[in-house]
């Protein structure tokens, strides 16, 4: 049988416990997502990582770590990191050096930011940040807010692929959020399913357009959770149309794409219904998701992810969905391929001292 680990779980504390180490050994899953309660200091996460890679070494270790006001670990030497809208508004200052020169020093400091962010969480062995938003600026979204570029989709695809150039020079991948824009709506999907009722040549021209622009460059994609009821009734990221039909075959992408975080309400709830989490997980994958996220599920007795883990092995058996070998390979190309610099010497490296002198 083709093997595929879809799903991305997380764990309560600081520490591995027997249950942790059980769930992280379950064939379906791929990868793990750290989050602020997982953090005391470096060495704590260093040693946790490592017990981690040490149980399955092909686990994917990720974190919300964007800058500005998403970003899991703030202290014990990891730097404050601006949010996106910083640079934004760093490319519309052109100052006294002439017509674009705001643009140029923005792109050499959004590379800046994206070396400084994937250097410091590599040397601690974390695998791959949920990052860059691709959102535009409407000034509609507190969801969203400063942590869009701008609201000039060829400004946000020009930020984007800088800060992605950044990640890459210290080897990690990306990951493009919330296809095809979570920017224009004001509801927030942790709480309800925003709608956002334009036209889908509005939507490709305008919120989609950096996917297209970027589908040489992004590893990775993370679909909003909206409903776009003039292209289908569906949320996005549970809607074949837009996963297989628009991402995949309109605009070119070839990367993995993640659900969005399935223990939010707003991501369980198709067609008026509530789903559970493993009804929510089979809809995601036959929609065309290679990975399906489950969040903050493991606090307490962590009893929903083993209702995930038992359902979704249940759904397959009785075909309810099919193990992917593709979509496994794709989870997989995200791992880092060179090592890491260690803290120590990553502190003394050229590139990144002079990439801390760049931030905005």
């Amino acid at each position: 049988m083709d093997q595929h680990s879809p799903l991305i779980i997380d764990i309560a504390g600081a520490q591995l416990t027997a249950a942790d180490r059980r769930r992280l050994r379950h064939p379906l899953v791929g990868g793990l997502i750290l989050f602020a309660r997982n953090w005391e200091n470096r060495a704590q996460l260093v040693q946790l990582v490592a017990e981690i890679k040490a149980l399955r070494g092909d686990l994917l270790i990720c974190v919300d770590h964007e800058g500005g006001r998403v970003q899991r670990f703030k202290s014990d030497g990891f730097t404050h990191l601006p949010p996106m809208r910083a640079l934004g508004e760093l490319w519309m200052n052109d100052g006294k050096a002439g017509e674009g020169s705001g643009a140029m020093r923005a792109l050499d400091a959004a590379t800046a930011t994206g070396y400084v962010l994937a250097a410091e969480l590599r040397a601690c062995g974390v695998d791959l940040s949920f990052t860059p938003v691709l959102d535009l600026d409407w000034g509609e979204s507190t969801v969203i807010g400063d942590r869009a570029f701008h609201r000039d989709p060829r400004v946000v695809a020009a930020l984007a692929r800088a800060l992605m150039h950044g990640l890459l020079q210290a080897g990690m991948a990306n990951c493009g959020k919330h296809f095809p824009g979570h920017g224009f709506v004001a509801a927030d999907s942790h709480t309800e399913v925003p709608i956002d009722k334009r036209s889908l040549s509005a939507i490709l021209q305008d919120d989609a357009a950096p996917y297209q622009w970027l589908s040489t460059a992004l590893a990775s994609v993370m679909p909003a959770h909206v409903i776009y009821p003039r292209v289908d009734r569906r949320p996005a990221g549970f809607s074949s149309q837009w996963l297989q039909g628009i991402l995949r075959d309109r605009l070119g992408f070839g990367g993995a794409i993640f659900s969005d975080d399935l223990s939010m309400e707003g991501a369980r709830r198709i067609d008026g219904a509530l789903l559970s989490y493993t009804d929510a997980a089979v809809e995601a994958l036959n929609a065309g998701c290679d990975l399906v996220l489950l969040c903050n599920q493991s606090l307490g007795d962590g009893a929903a992810i083993d209702e995930l883990l038992n359902g979704l092995a249940n759904a397959r058996v009785l075909g309810r969905w099919q193990p992917d070998a593709a979509s496994d390979a794709r989870r997989q190309a995200l791992l880092p391929q060179t090592p890491p610099l260690p803290w120590d010497e990553l502190m003394l490296h050229p590139a990144y001292v002079h990439a801390l002198e760049l931030l905005p």
